[in-house]
């Protein structure tokens, strides 16, 4: 099984990288991926596509995070939202539509283990 890690921007690297790095030490494969659900729709799920059949994916993205909502209705893997903590933006990784259900973490330790 392959950890996918969606971030929103380059942005996101340094958080991404956290995680990454926790990983790393369990032996995890992974993989960085950058789209954008606001600015690069086709590109996310064309990442979905790809890694469907054997894939969890981390979700990256600070600010309006629609990507994690994006990402989670669009597959039937796991879906982990992990945004970079700012206690402003956290609530567009909480507040998610009907039937839409990420699994929120704050901490980049967190979303690896």
């Amino acid at each position: 099984m392959k950890v996918v890690i969606i971030m929103g921007s380059k942005r996101d690297l340094e958080h991404c990288q956290k995680i990454g790095g926790i990983l790393k030490k369990f032996g995890l494969g992974y993989i960085f991926r950058i789209a954008s659900a606001h600015k690069t729709p086709e590109k996310a799920l064309a990442i979905i596509r790809e890694y469907e059949e054997d894939a969890i994916f981390i979700t990256v993205a600070g600010r309006s995070n629609a990507l994690s909502g994006f990402v989670d209705a669009n597959t039937k893997r796991p879906v982990i939202a992990a945004p970079p903590y700012n206690e402003i933006d956290i609530f567009s990784s909480l507040r998610m539509p009907s039937g839409v259900a990420p699994l929120v973490v704050t901490d980049p330790e967190g979303a690896a283990l």
